[in-house]
């Protein structure tokens, strides 16, 4: 059997890919990192809406898309002012599965649709203060907080939290929402377990067959650790094998590690993948505190060495980034020419744990 091409054919250019041929496009940083800052009160995510929810909400910050609309938007717009061209839904952890932690199952479908809303107010301001100016608004579908590959109970290996078909029924549901409201693309981000991604790509796919119609598919993995293996241990060239039949627009990393320590997976996935190439880092490592110490200058030398270097196709920030760390960003990877993706190879391309090839 021939390898999957990596687009399909004779479909027109979108506006999306036009940009990322066009130059190094930049995505938004960190929404948590700016929710922090408002110091939120309960009150705040509980709003007219939940006033007599029986378990405390605080800290579910994809709710804040409904009950504080105002923070959210502000939020997206301030990565706009700073040079963001594509900002990521606030609905990372916008499941029935991640839900189910506050008892807001039912609400799931409204969250996700005022998510985008939130991120298309901010889009249609951003493009009304640059004549011709095009923001794009990028939805996103979070890793859950449970894992099809491994057992949370030591004593019971064979032991899931979550199956195949619950997290393809939770993703289907978040991307039809996210679909109806108006995304440009979708953004399985964060990923630490394959198996959890392919879920999503899987229902992605039984989505877009079903509406007849796809929008853009970014993938972004997340190493965990030194050892340049995922969570259920894969290295960033199995991971790539084990996705790259999805025909995905762009895959990356993010998350975990800073732009430093994220280098060499970043390095080989440019060397590699016939789609595009995405990376937003996180602030450096944590610190004793939890918190990141990478300044704006800090990142936007990383990754400003990263486009000279010829990786990148979109750059932007994780945990611990804020706007001023995408604007410098933006000043640092303008001028270097965009990654041009690799020619689909003819070997098989094979994983487990490890990648395999075979020529």
């Amino acid at each position: 059997m021939p390898p999957a091409k990596m687009e399909p054919a004779n479909v027109p250019e979108t506006p999306l890919e036009a940009l990322f041929r066009e130059r190094i496009a930049i995505l938004d940083g960190a929404m948590g990192t700016m929710i922090q800052q408002r110091k939120l009160t309960e009150a705040d995510f509980r709003g007219k809406i939940l006033r007599e929810h029986p378990q405390d909400l605080q800290g579910n910050n994809d709710l804040l898309s409904l009950t504080r609309p105002d923070v959210i938007e502000d939020i997206h717009f301030a990565y706009f002012e700073a040079g963001a061209d594509l900002v990521t839904t606030n609905t990372f952890s916008s499941t029935t599965i991640a839900q189910a932690d506050y008892h807001l199952e039912p609400l799931v479908t409204e969250i996700n649709r005022g998510a985008v809303e939130c991120a298309l107010r901010a889009a249609r301001r951003a493009e009304q203060t640059t004549t011709g100016r095009h923001c794009f608004v990028v939805g996103g579908l979070g890793p859950t907080n449970r894992t099809a590959s491994m057992s949370p109970d030591v004593n019971r290996p064979d032991y899931r939290a979550v199956t195949f078909d619950q997290l393809v029924a939770a993703y289907r549901e978040q991307a039809q929402a996210l679909m109806t409201a108006g995304v440009d693309a979708l953004l399985v981000e964060t990923i630490f377990d394959t198996l959890n991604a392919k879920a999503a790509l899987f229902a992605l796919e039984d989505l877009f067959d079903a509406i007849g119609r796809r929008v853009p598919v970014m993938i972004s993995v997340t190493i965990t650790d030194a050892s340049g293996r995922t969570l259920s241990g894969q290295t960033i060239g199995a991971f790539y094998n084990s996705i790259r039949h999805s025909r995905p627009f762009s895959v990356g990393v993010n998350c975990a590690l800073g732009g430093k320590q994220m280098r060499p997976y970043i390095e080989e996935l440019a060397g590699t993948a016939e789609c595009f190439v995405t990376c937003h880092p996180n602030a450096g490592l944590p610190n004793a505190f939890g918190g990141y110490d990478e300044t704006p200058d800090d990142m936007a030398g990383i990754l400003g060495e990263f486009a000279r270097a010829g990786f990148l196709n979109l750059a932007g920030g994780c945990c611990g980034s804020t706007p001023d760390h995408i604007r410098a960003i933006a000043a640092a990877v303008r001028g270097s020419a965009p990654r041009a993706p690799q020619p689909l190879s003819p070997k098989l391309q094979l994983s487990g744990l490890e990648a395999l090839s075979i020529d």
